[in-house]
């Protein structure tokens, strides 16, 4: 069974050796890594002729992040088609030989697991954990999604379903998820296990207003498939993310007793500056959302 690993890059020359690095060290080794380039003015390409790559390159101006991930789904020669970008890495060796045991179930279409985000210059400095918990499609409703970048699916399940929607700027692996999911339920197997570390500051969590982007656009995915959200789906979605702060500060708290109980001089500074500016930002979107 063989993993095509699809990486985006845009003068990504300070992170993309970890990226690389991260692939290499896998101790499944069936493995094709394409690099998918935007034209980078940096030394990227350099780097990445460095770490020794062997899989394909490609280096041209594109239509952004996700065009550049359609060109890698359509280079790919493997089995499974998994996403990483050029700022996240693998936390270590196992990863893709535990993907790959999963989808040794010919009934597995595809997999995803847990999510860390860590500091942009402190790699091992954890600021929010994502536990994405086993899959109900009645959680799409509660705001819910599996983490983007842990998602690995069947070739076949993109040739059938299609890949992402460039009409989304921000959320088109959002409403990838969501067609694949909840509209076409294809069975998916969810490994309890962190599969990816993510620097923040990434595409996809750059700022608030790059969120409320995203909020309009999370709407359009459920129209665009000709389905429905309740009327809270898109206001849950953003509030989801104040937990994954939390669990990473103290897991056995909920957010409620976190609220209630939880010192905030227990969180050092800066991570307790970081805490709130996520904090006052989530519930600023979300009073905008909800009185709209």
């Amino acid at each position: 069974m063989k993993i095509s690993i699809i990486t985006a890059t845009y003068n990504s020359a300070a992170t993309v050796k970890d990226t690389m690095l991260s692939v290499k060290q896998q101790n499944y080794k069936n493995v094709e890594h394409i690099i998918i380039d935007g034209a980078s003015k940096d030394n990227t390409l350099d780097l990445v002729a460095d770490s020794g790559h062997t899989g394909p390159v490609v280096s041209e101006k594109d239509n952004g992040i996700y065009d550049a991930m359609n060109k890698g789904v359509r280079l790919a020669t493997g089995d499974i088609i998994g996403i990483l970008n050029s700022d996240d890495f693998y936390p270590d060796a196992e990863v893709l030989e535990k993907v790959a045991k999963a989808f040794e179930d010919k009934n597995c279409d595809a997999v995803y697991g847990d999510l860390l985000f860590v500091d942009q210059q402190h790699g091992k400095k954890v600021v929010r954990k994502w536990i994405a918990g086993g899959y109900n499609k009645n959680l799409f409703y509660n705001g819910w999604m599996p983490p983007p970048t842990t998602f690995f699916v069947r070739k076949e399940v993109y040739e059938k379903f299609g890949s992402f929607n460039l009409a989304f700027k921000s959320s088109s692996d959002y409403e990838l998820l969501l067609r694949l999911l909840f509209l076409h339920n294809i069975n998916v197997t969810y490994i309890h296990k962190t599969m990816v570390h993510m620097r923040v500051g990434g595409h996809s969590n750059k700022s608030i207003l790059h969120r409320l982007s995203a909020h309009r656009e999370d709407r359009m995915a459920w129209t665009t498939n000709g389905i429905s959200p309740k009327w809270f789906t898109i206001r849950m979605k953003p509030l989801r993310k104040v937990k994954q702060f939390i669990v990473a500060k103290k897991p056995q708290f909920a957010l409620p007793s976190f609220i209630q109980n939880f010192p905030l001089s227990r969180i050092p500074s800066p991570e307790l500056l970081l805490y709130k500016r996520s904090f006052i930002s989530y519930a600023l979107l979300a009073g905008s959302i909800l009185f709209q």
